[in-house]
């Protein structure tokens, strides 16, 4: 059963029917109770009002007196459809019978002397209420049958039942609308779902959605959003890329045919490091243009190892040396004893690493020198990365981790994805970086992460 209003009816069918039965079992209960208190009332004054007519003397003892004793049980009460009225005997304290009333058993009703008892004669249960008359010698015994009572009892219970069995349907049948129209709202927002096309991702309405279904729609909404703003990044993605490979890709062109078309070595020779250069810068867009795609499409929760921070940082090091060699940068590093480790992505934060120093290293000047060292900041871990290039100006320090971004102080290898790839990294860690400019010149590149490490810091 998969289906919300069936379940809702089913359930509320269910419960109105045991409402109901636990009503009919409760009203019998107490009805029989309540007759059972007024019908044993009604025994104990019609045997004291028989007995009192035989101590006036208003009824005579004897066995011709039985359609006297019949009419003084009637006198005063109501007849009714539930067959024989009250029984009466009068039986002597020798043990002969002295008068009943007419439709009495010829049987004892009962051998109590006093009070209430019952008795079975000839199948049937019999209710008895009997005072002994020493003064008069006799009995006085009135009864009634258990079977009227409980054909008194059923017919309560058949009335409670009958218009029961005939308003049931009409109440599923209320039931049944009820549950339609207050799911009503569910409906209209399918409807509206299944006939939007993929591309419209507006929000949802949400003033007058019940409050049962206002925080789905709150949910479908923040999941619109995020959506929208996931294809606006590809969208963006697709044409700043498409943008910055066209323009190398051009340029290997032209070279090409400058070196096919030119008997001039050394116009030949330049062509041929052009696209050298070109070909360096394009492989180094593809590669972060690979890494941005990758660090967007894994949304999972990093898998943390226990690694040390001063060997990631040092593999990353000798990864760039031949790139700072070849600009003619030193690289000198600050890291402490190494024995420090910390739970963490060791692919994310090496590809931070990996692209701010590649961003040092493409923006220092020849004979310049970076220094990379760590420090234990409270609860934090710093790396720093400190450069001596031109730094970037103050009015674009806010834009300098946007894609593509690419200042005044841009190189011809850059590509405006460094930062931004690094800074995504860092954010996949937990933690943040910060790009300061120092003085007199340079930018100081300054990641934080957060302090699940083991050991201590220490900076040489």
């Amino acid at each position: 059963m998969n289906s919300i209003r069936t379940r809702l009816i089913a359930i509320l069918i269910g419960t109105t029917g045991l409402v109901w039965l636990s009503a009919v079992i409760w009203i019998y209960a107490s009805t029989q109770a309540e007759v059972e208190r007024v019908l044993d009332a009604r025994l104990a004054e019609a045997a004291r009002m028989v007995n009192s007519l035989l101590t006036d003397q208003r009824i005579a003892i004897g066995v011709a007196q039985g359609a006297a004793v019949s009419a003084a049980l009637q006198a005063g009460s109501n007849p009714s459809s539930y067959g024989r009225q009250l029984s009466c005997q009068i039986w002597s304290l020798s043990g002969a019978l002295i008068a009943r009333s007419t439709g009495a058993p010829d049987a004892r009703l009962t051998k109590a002397k006093q009070g209430f008892s019952e008795n079975e004669i000839n199948g049937e249960i019999w209710r008895v209420y009997s005072i002994e008359n020493a003064e008069l010698g006799v009995s006085v015994m009135i009864g009634d049958s258990l079977g009227v009572r409980e054909r008194l009892v059923g017919d309560v219970i058949k009335g409670l039942l009958l218009p029961a069995t005939i308003i049931f349907p009409f109440l599923g049948g209320l039931i049944w609308l009820s549950v339609k129209r207050g799911l009503r709202p569910l409906s209209d927002m399918a409807r509206t779902l299944s006939s939007r096309k993929a591309s419209d991702l507006r929000p949802l309405p949400i003033s007058d959605m019940p409050d049962e279904i206002a925080p789905a729609v709150d949910a479908l909404n923040s999941l619109f959003k995020r959506v929208d703003a996931a294809r606006e990044r590809e969208r963006s993605f697709t044409a700043f890329a498409a943008h910055e490979l066209r323009t190398p890709l051009a340029g290997l062109k032209t070279q090409a045919q400058i070196a096919l078309g030119s008997a001039d070595a050394e116009v030949h020779a330049n062509a041929l490091r052009q696209i050298a250069t070109g070909v360096d810068r394009t492989g180094r867009l593809v590669k972060q243009l690979l890494d941005l795609a990758l660090l967007e499409a894994s949304e999972a929760e990093p898998s943390p190892t226990n690694e040390s921070i001063s060997s990631l940082v040092q593999t990353v090091i000798a990864e760039q040396q031949a790139l700072a060699s070849r600009c003619g940068v030193a690289i000198r590093i600050e890291l402490g004893d190494g024995k420090t480790k910390a739970w963490i992505e060791p692919h994310f934060l090496m590809l931070a690493l990996r692209n701010l120093l590649e961003n040092s290293i493409s923006h220092s000047p020849k004979g310049g020198t970076i220094v990379c060292s760590s420090a234990k900041d409270g609860t934090d871990v710093r790396i720093m990365i400190e450069d001596e290039g031109p730094g970037i100006p103050e009015e674009e320090l806010p834009r300098a981790t946007e894609r593509f971004f690419r200042g005044r102080n841009k190189t011809e290898i850059g590509s405006g994805l460094g930062l931004a790839i690094a800074q995504l990294a860092i954010e996949r860690l937990g933690g943040s970086l910060e790009l300061m400019n120092r003085d007199p010149r340079g930018l100081s590149a300054n990641v934080s992460i957060p302090a699940r490490v083991t050991g201590d810091w220490a900076c040489s």
